[in-house]
């Protein structure tokens, strides 16, 4: 019997207060996450919104994060 292990992704979804103009910032201080398998903002959508791919679910982390460095950052449920 062979045992495969599936990878499974999870899709993280952030309100945010960040614009474009910071996303080079922002996805270099989640460059420190190395479980971030890719990262998306929607800045057309009226909560800038933060989609992050991951193995796990690092949400409470990427939250505080992102805070500590003076964002807004809120997953959405």
């Amino acid at each position: 019997m062979v045992d495969k292990q599936i990878n499974k992704i999870m899709v993280l979804v952030f309100k945010t207060n960040i614009f474009y103009q910071m996303e080079i910032h922002v996805r270099a201080i989640l460059d420190s996450f190395h479980i971030i398998n890719a990262v998306d903002f929607d800045f057309e959508d009226c909560d800038n919104i933060l989609r992050v791919e991951a193995s796990n679910n690092i949400s409470p982390e990427i939250e505080a994060l992102l805070n500590s460095k003076g964002f807004e950052c809120k997953e959405l449920e």
